[in-house]
């Protein structure tokens, strides 16, 4: 990024859009551009507080008289003095036509006269009027580097008594830090210095907890925090082994043994079966935050332009704090006529279908995307096509052996003794139940065993089973028609799947 706003300046473009939250940071930058790259070009930052000022060592006093917006620009078309002409915040006032007019008088008198202007907006937010759309170039403010926070660390470890950090702890409290800006970087390593005393790898907690307001602030992703491992998912044996072999698919070795990062996931299959739950464990196996994409969040009818915005930010925080793995949740409902929105919401859904599927293709940041999906006829055939998701698993009804072993991880998991149980019996009984039908069989023979005061035996779990009919029945064409497109399209997450695919309820 830096090196393209270095290109643009040089070029002498008229007005470069830069987003970014740290002002301070981009107006150095601004600066050093400037001072190496060009001919004695001057740097001039204005505010609707102080007016222009020009950066430079000392900071010569304000110009009050260019407060307002449409003056401030009028002093830049008829100011001789050839430069760059930084602008913060000016977002809000943007909407009015006398700014927007001098804005375009300003790019038409540098071309007459060919003078070496350039005008920089540095703003939180992207708010261009469409009679700028064509002059103005949007830039994204890249986040601190890894050497960039490398020197906010060790400045605030030069203040510590205790010895200096080990390479390996210094580099874990960095990396804990990517995703932060380099003022939020400060504060942190100096919150975890006051309540500890000193930096250590102990202090990583605070760091990420920090990461986790960062998520909070976004308002479109969640942070989540999965406590379960694999060993809490019943069956799945070839999709738990394709994750296994990828727990260190980020790893800087992986990288040198020449792997190519994973791009993602997508898991089809019967409600209830398991997608989310396998979604979710993955953080524990591999170490990696889990976000979840809240499409619902993302459409915004307040203003044009709103929803797409929302999702370059929702994916550039989780670019920012990554390697991470992006969760979303039931796909197929997020996108579901996302190809052809014109008639029901503008076209709204269309862009950010594409806006998603453009990221997902050329990405370069280590986000790994799991995505679940029940309906497959609901999902735009683009989703499916090579190259989008590394690989395409089927979660199907669990097998007699599957159903045994999620009723002793249910049966376990509530304190109970797994030998009082036949398992075995269970699991007949209970054919063409998915995991989540199981569980709330077992709930069911809890609460009626409560209710009349004692402990809750296998008549009960049996009890419960046949009064409960099962989704594979209720909705037998709709499970048929998802094993008929997976059978060749998809990969099964269980090695007997295949064969039980075959079967009918």
């Amino acid at each position: 990024m830096r090196e393209e706003l270095s290109v643009l300046i040089q070029a002498e473009y008229p007005i470069i859009y830069v987003i970014t939250h740290e002002e301070d940071r981009a107006e150095q930058e601004v600066y050093r551009i400037v001072q190496k790259e060009t001919n004695q070009r001057r740097v001039f930052t204005w505010t609707v507080t102080s007016g222009f000022v020009e950066v430079d060592e000392t900071r010569s006093s304000a110009n009050h008289s260019t407060v307002s917006p449409e003056a401030a620009i009028e002093w830049v078309v008829r100011h001789r003095e050839e430069g760059v002409y930084l602008f913060k915040d000016l977002h809000p006032f943007l909407d009015a036509p006398a700014v927007t007019r001098w804005l375009r008088d300003a790019i038409a008198t540098f071309k007459v006269q060919q003078q070496r202007k350039t005008i920089i907006l540095i703003s939180p937010v992207q708010r261009i009027p469409q009679e700028l759309g064509t002059e103005v170039v949007v830039l994204d403010f890249a986040l601190p580097s890894m050497t960039e926070l490398t020197e906010v660390l060790d400045k605030q470890v030069a203040h510590q008594t205790t010895p200096r950090l080990s390479s390996s702890t210094k580099e874990k409290l960095v990396k804990a830090a990517l995703g932060l800006t380099l003022d939020e970087a400060q504060k942190v390593y100096r919150k975890a210095q006051v309540m500890r005393g000193r930096l250590t790898e102990k202090e990583l907690d605070v760091v990420l907890s920090e990461k986790k307001q960062l998520i909070r602030r976004n308002g479109i992703l969640d942070y989540m925090e999965e406590l379960s491992t694999l060993d809490a998912v019943g069956g799945l044996d070839e999709l738990k082994r394709w994750l296994c072999q990828r727990s260190n698919a980020f790893s800087e070795s992986a990288r040198e043994y020449g792997l190519p990062q994973p791009k993602g996931m997508l898991i089809l299959g019967v409600p209830g079966c398991g997608k989310s739950l396998i979604a979710k464990t993955t953080s524990q196996l591999w170490g990696l935050p889990l976000l979840r994409l809240d499409m619902g969040r993302v459409y915004d009818g307040s203003m044009v332009g709103r929803s797409e915005a929302n999702l370059r930010n929702a994916l550039k925080t989780a670019e920012s704090i990554s390697p991470a793995i992006l969760f979303i949740d039931e796909l197929d409902k997020a996108f579901a006529g996302g190809a052809g929105s014109a008639d029901s919401d503008g076209g709204t859904s269309s862009r950010i279908f594409g806006s998603f599927l453009t990221w997902m293709q050329e990405k370069t940041s280590p986000v790994f995307v799991m995505a679940t999906a029940n309906r497959i006829e609901r999902l735009p055939g683009e989703f499916l096509r090579k190259g989008r998701f590394d690989e395409i698993f089927f979660v199907d009804l669990p097998t007699i052996d599957e159903r045994s072993e999620i009723f002793k991880i249910h049966i376990h998991k509530r304190n109970r003794d797994v030998d009082r149980f036949d398992t075995e019996q269970l699991a007949k009984v209970s054919e063409g139940f998915s995991g989540a039908e199981i569980e709330q069989a077992l709930i069911s023979a809890m609460y009626e065993a409560f209710a009349q005061s004692r402990e809750f035996s296998q008549l009960d779990i049996i009890a419960a089973i046949k009064s409960t009919l099962p989704l594979s029945r209720t909705m037998s064409e709709q499970v048929a028609a998802l094993r008929d497109w997976a059978r060749q399209r998809a990969r099964p997450a269980a090695a007997a799947s295949a064969e039980y695919m075959q079967m009918e309820f």
